[in-house]
């Protein structure tokens, strides 16, 4: 319960993090069977509190369009479940993010709508598979808003979103969430506490510092992927 709470507060306040944090932590608690579609019941509760609590700084449009494409793209990850190389997906995933994390670009403000909606195709298609793509949207988010509230809102909005459909593709694909309901809804309820917390180091944290440690944060997170990728990889 207290690692719900710690990586809840690690998310909002660094906005990004906790979601792969706990997936990592929960490989040792959870069988691998039932560890995407509880990670992302548990993840669905904390985001939308964390969208709740920011939901004045949400950028509605970019959700919407990020819905148009998340649908289909979890429809077709429920199909892929099982086939596709996660390890190939993992390591490609990692180098992409750490590049353009680091790489200087333009601010993308006026990113098209067809590019979230893309970004919601491919995000929720490889949610099915590993679990936590927030980096992926992370740095999508991060090179189209320059209010770090607006990011971590509309951040916030997305993986809600995102989460739920993947609840509603496992659910068809007949995974039974019945018994691990009492687990999911206790990690949530603390979960929500850790949000409440770090919403405050949010407020507090300026501009600069916040960019600066979200793209750190990133940075671990693509190295570990990087990381399972490659030792995930069939060996000569």
């Amino acid at each position: 319960m207290l690692v719900s709470f710690f990586t809840s507060a690690l998310t909002i306040a660094a906005g990004i993090g906790g979601g792969l944090a706990l997936l990592a932590i929960m490989t040792y608690l959870v069988p691998i069977a039932a560890l995407i579609p509880v990670h992302g019941m548990v993840q669905l509760g904390s985001n939308i509190g964390r969208a709740t609590l920011l939901r004045s700084h949400i950028a509605w449009p970019c959700v919407l369009a990020f819905l148009a494409g998340g649908i289909p793209g979890a429809w077709f990850g429920g199909l892929a479940v099982g086939w596709v190389d996660e390890s190939v997906m993992t390591l490609t995933l990692g180098l992409f993010i750490l590049g353009l994390t680091w790489t200087p670009l333009p601010a993308m403000a006026g990113i098209s709508t067809p590019g979230y909606v893309l970004t919601g195709a491919v995000t929720s298609f490889l949610t099915m598979i590993f679990g936590a793509t927030g980096p992926f949207n992370a740095v999508v988010l991060s090179k189209a808003f320059a209010s770090r509230m607006r990011l971590a809102a509309t951040l916030a909005a997305i993986m809600s979103v995102q989460h739920l459909l993947k609840f509603a593709a496992f659910s068809l694909i007949g995974f039974a969430y019945g018994p691990w309901l009492p687990l999911i809804a206790l990690m949530i309820i603390t979960g929500l506490a850790g949000t409440w917390v770090g919403r405050f180091a949010l407020i507090r944290t300026s501009e600069r510092s916040f960019r600066f440690v979200f793209s750190v944060c990133l940075s671990l997170l693509a190295l570990d992927l990087i990381r399972r990728g490659v030792a995930g990889m069939p060996h000569a």
